[in-house]
């Protein structure tokens, strides 16, 4: 995959720049057992977990043209302890509330109220917000018109986004980072149970 990304770039040092976990010598069962891939990015809606969810898709399109083989692209959004303590009622919504959605209509009528009516103050939840993040995910992977899935969790960054990877036995986990010595690559430790790659110097978020 890399390799692919490389020659379209015309780079020859991305493998070295982005690989910042290497798979490990022990990973999921083969691909007889495991008809598709799974690529799983941690997103934000940060400028560079934007550029990792880019990446991704772009080496999902490319491992299909070139193998024929189906690629799911999965983001996964944690809202993190601290944020789900501030507001304890969202780990226990209804059953039968809706799905997680939000229409560029529905985003002009709010921000058409906060004009017209100043003195309106709203506070964004966590899960206001995740819905947002998510479903900006969402319109990236339709312009891909790729396989997408999308996870929401609650907790420990690191903790949460080990247990998606494990959960969809994920071959790569893509980050918004650039450095082995980022917090959050400290966080998932050595023993990650597929490799991790971040984004490349070369490319501008």
């Amino acid at each position: 995959m890399l390799a692919r990304l490389q020659s379209a770039i015309g780079r020859e040092d991305l493998i070295e720049q982005m690989v910042l976990v290497p798979e490990p010598k022990k990973s999921f069962p083969k691909k007889a057992q495991r008809p598709s891939t799974n690529l799983i990015v941690g997103y934000d809606a940060s400028p560079n977990s934007h550029t990792a969810l880019d990446i991704a898709f772009w080496i999902a399109h490319q491992t299909r043209l070139a193998t024929n083989t189906q690629v799911t692209v999965q983001v996964v959004y944690v809202v993190e302890e601290s944020s789900s303590s501030q507001y304890p009622n969202i780990l226990s919504l209804p059953i039968n509330q809706p799905t997680l959605e939000c229409s560029v209509s529905d985003i002009s009528k709010s921000v058409t109220l906060v004009l017209t009516q100043p003195k309106l103050h709203t506070s964004i939840t966590p899960i206001q917000q995740a819905d947002t993040i998510l479903w900006q995910a969402r319109s990236l992977a339709e312009e891909w018109q790729g396989s997408f899935k999308s996870h929401l969790r609650f907790g420990c960054i690191s903790t949460e986004l080990k247990k998606v990877v494990e959960l969809e036995t994920a071959d790569i986990l893509f980050l918004g980072c650039k450095s082995i010595n980022h917090p959050m690559i400290q966080a998932l430790g050595s023993n990650f149970p597929c490799a991790v790659l971040g984004i490349p110097n070369c490319i501008d978020e």
